[in-house]
Parts: C-alpha cells; sequence; structure tokens
C-alpha cells in the first residue's frame, strides 16, 4: 500500500504494475534535435564542428510529402551528425548533437 496525499487529504492506495514498471520522465534537451515524426532525409546543412546560431538550418525532413525545415533551437557547437542524406528515420531518432 502506499500513502499518497491530495488537497491535504490521507489516501491509501495499491499501485498497478503498468504503473511501477512506467518509464521515467526525462525533460526534453534542446540540444538533441530528434526527429518528431518517421521520415526521409532530404538535406543535411551541418557538420561536426560547425558553429550554429538559434535558427540556423540544420537539415530538411521529408514527411508525408511535405519537406520539413529542421532549425537549431539553441546555440552551439555541432558535436556529432548521426544521419545522412537520403536515410530514412524513425520517429524519436536522435539527429544531431550540438554542445
Amino acid at each position: 500500500m502506499e500513502k499518497i496525499n491530495i488537497d491535504f487529504t490521507n489516501y491509501e492506495t495499491e499501485l498497478s504494475e503498468k504503473f511501477k514498471n512506467r518509464k521515467n520522465f526525462e525533460p526534453h534537451n534542446p540540444k538533441m534535435i530528434s526527429s518528431i515524426i518517421p521520415g526521409t532525409i532530404i538535406d543535411v546543412f551541418v557538420k561536426p564542428g560547425v558553429n550554429v546560431r538559434e535558427g540556423d538550418k540544420l537539415l530538411i525532413l521529408e514527411a508525408m510529402k511535405m519537406q520539413n525545415l529542421v532549425v537549431s533551437p539553441v546555440r552551439g557547437k555541432v558535436k556529432d551528425v548521426r544521419i545522412k542524406q537520403g536515410q530514412m528515420v524513425p520517429k524519436n531518432h536522435l539527429l544531431i548533437e550540438i554542445e
């Protein structure tokens, strides 16, 4: 039995196995650029070691017949480019890492 407090009222509850085995929340890291949808890399504009500013073009990801321009959300140096032109990527695939 687990005890929880909601609005100054104490409750006892049992946690389900699904809840106990859930993936812990990890806050989004803006320096790790990942694909939000599956698609194909049309073009990559940066290489490791290149300095980028917020808003600089990083790559074009084509998904559902639309070309999506991915820009840098932060200022920094490109640490790693984990994709290449023509590569198909799944959802949540790490594309570019900025330091």
